[in-house]
């Protein structure tokens, strides 16, 4: 007479299947949560069809500390009543272009107005003081800061 038997899982592959969901819950959540910080670090992005010219006097101008001259520098542009958190570029781009900006001066500027989390700000694509023009971006908003070095 021959019996059938119930296949029955082994309790080594019990104990594989729970080792291989264990790994990767283990190594899946820091790699998820360093997508997660990449993303919220990501630096904003030109939007055309945001873009507008604004005019406005120059309130401040914000460096990144010492040591870290290849972060943004960014203004803060007087536009009337508002005062507008105007992104530029790398301090060290500015200072090799020999740019550089002083409380009250009168400027006029092409940006993108964006939104980075919960502030609104304007990533400047060309700034104009006086008769000269400093260009930041390309047409289509990619940083030109990048081709220089």
């Amino acid at each position: 007479m021959h019996h059938r038997t119930k296949s029955v899982p082994s309790r080594r592959s019990r104990k594989n299947v729970f080792l291989l969901l264990f790994l990767t819950v283990l190594f899946g959540a820091p790699a998820r949560a360093q997508k997660n910080q990449t993303a919220s670090a990501s630096p904003p992005k030109y939007d055309l069809k945001t873009e507008a010219k604004l005019k406005g006097t120059v309130q401040d101008l914000k460096l990144p500390p010492k040591g870290s001259e290849k972060e943004i520098a960014h203004l803060v542009l007087k536009n009337g009543a508002d005062a507008l958190d105007v992104y530029l570029c790398p301090q060290t781009f500015l200072a090799d272009m020999g740019f550089s900006f002083s409380k009250g001066d009168e400027i006029a500027l092409t940006g993108s107005r964006i939104k980075q989390g919960e502030a609104d700000l304007i990533l400047a694509r060309e700034v104009v003081k006086g008769s000269d023009t400093l260009v930041l971006r390309d047409e289509k908003g990619s940083p030109v800061w990048g081709w220089h070095r």
